[in-house]
């Protein structure tokens, strides 16, 4: 995936958050807002995107489940499998 389709799904998902903010207040999103990456921020690199992308997924698949999506369980914790092999990623680019 290039960059800016990496920003755009970002910036899809990160709207999904917002949402689920709105809906259920006591929902927190601790890891991705750590992070202190958004997707209008362009400077950061491809791969600082790809790892937001995967800790924001897998903090939104923990929200569904919270409040009762089937299954959401599982893509929680491929997300979490990805996020950790980009990171890795990220720390051998460095």
């Amino acid at each position: 995936m290039h960059k800016d389709e990496l920003i755009a799904l970002h910036q899809m998902l990160s709207e999904i958050k917002m949402h689920f903010e709105e809906l259920h207040k006591e929902i927190q999103f601790s890891d991705y807002n750590a992070l202190k990456i958004n997707p209008s921020h362009v400077h950061k690199s491809k791969l600082e995107h790809k790892y937001a992308i995967f800790i924001l997924a897998t903090e939104l698949a923990n929200a569904m489940s919270d409040v009762d999506f089937a299954s959401s369980g599982r893509i929680s914790t491929r997300m979490k499998e990805l996020a950790e092999r980009t990171l890795k990623e990220i720390e051998c680019a460095q």
